[in-house]
């Protein structure tokens, strides 16, 4: 991952060229409400270059999904679509999708970049046969007549595992069990070999031996079409499977990132300490009960003062002068490509992180 340029007033520049194929910078997305502004996203950068895996981590509401969306342009469709105020630069290819007209944003969805969501068969159509639906995508894209594309679909349901494809390609998404839509909805993703692909929780509710199979076959498409993929999940266990690059994601922000062998042998914000000591080891054993992260999620319609994460954080009380309460940190440089956002000092992380943190992992 490339760091993005800043002004002198911390803001992100826009005058470089993108170097990655999607780049992200300073993005944030806020939604009006009758209770106040929900800042889902608060000014969030990143990049991903083609062949690599991204995964972007947190907890529920802390933006992740609403960041997936945002590089979609899914975020203006529809009711909720109007009230919608989103900032900053999505560089997708070249192209700039946050000004750029819907029509516009519609014709690279599908084809440059495609969504593999988190709940298949509410993100399917539940009357119309999967293989329909795949053929209906395809043809968005291609001028081609519906004996060619049913052919590219069950070519596709077969690349992707589900049995007997020439049959199950008139079945309905009922009729699917959850590991095989999840295929489906991988295989309606891929149709139009995107460079682009995004993950949403793409395991979520399977079994363990499933996940590992849809993990498998996302890392196998990879390298076939050398898309860049972004994994949006909550569970390390994905991460260390699949990830090139990892952002943790709190309160709408990034608080940490960098290659995902540095943020699990060496991570730098205590969010991350957390979320590693509440993640199950299975390589080794261990006699410590996993340590859950106290207190509840921040509200992104009052989100705390200061460093978001302080209310929650045992080592708040450690920067002097109140700083954590009063100043929110910015991502700073860490070690090689890794960027952190917290106040504690150099010597501090590392005196935690070796003496309580990491003999418990």
């Amino acid at each position: 991952m490339t760091e993005l340029s800043k002004t002198a007033t911390g803001e992100t520049a826009t005058a470089k060229a993108p170097s990655a194929f999607l780049e992200v910078r300073d993005l944030k997305v806020h939604f009006p409400t009758d209770d106040g502004i929900v800042k889902s996203v608060d000014g969030l950068s990143f990049s991903v270059e083609k062949g690599k895996t991204l995964a972007i981590v947190g907890e529920s509401g802390s933006g992740k999904s609403v960041t997936s969306l945002a590089v979609m342009g899914l975020h203006r469709l529809g009711a909720r679509g109007k009230n919608v105020r989103m900032s900053g630069e999505i560089w997708l290819n070249g192209k700039e999708l946050v000004g750029a007209s819907p029509d516009e944003v519609r014709k690279l969805r599908g084809r440059e970049m495609a969504m593999i969501f988190q709940d298949p068969l509410s993100a399917m159509h539940p009357y119309y046969k999967v293989g329909d639906q795949i053929v209906e995508a395809y043809r968005v894209h291609h001028k081609v007549g519906k004996k060619e594309a049913r052919k590219r679909a069950i070519e596709m349901l077969d690349r992707v595992g589900i049995p007997e494809p020439a049959k199950r390609v008139d079945g309905y998404p009922h009729e699917f069990s959850g590991g095989m839509r999840q295929r489906a909805m991988i295989a309606m993703a891929l149709v139009n070999n995107p460079e682009l692909l995004i993950a949403d929780e793409p395991t979520t509710a399977l079994d363990v031996t499933v996940q590992a199979q849809i993990l498998d076959l996302i890392r196998d498409l990879q390298k076939e079409f050398g898309s860049a993929v972004i994994m949006i999940t909550h569970d390390l266990g994905v991460v260390a499977e699949i990830a090139d690059d990892v952002l943790v994601m709190y309160g709408g922000r990034c608080v940490e990132r960098g290659a995902a062998a540095e943020v699990f042998e060496k991570p730098q914000h205590p969010y991350t300490w957390g979320l590693l000591g509440s993640m199950p080891r299975i390589d080794r054993e261990t006699s410590e009960r996993l340590i859950p992260v106290k207190g509840q999620p921040p509200s992104l319609i009052n989100i705390p003062s200061g460093c978001a994460f302080h209310p929650r954080c045992p080592y708040a009380d450690i920067p002097a002068e109140n700083v954590s309460r009063t100043v929110r940190p910015e991502l700073e440089l860490v070690g090689a490509g890794h960027w952190s956002a917290c106040h504690l000092s150099a010597e501090d992380r590392e005196r935690i992180w070796t003496e309580e943190i990491a003999p418990k992992l």
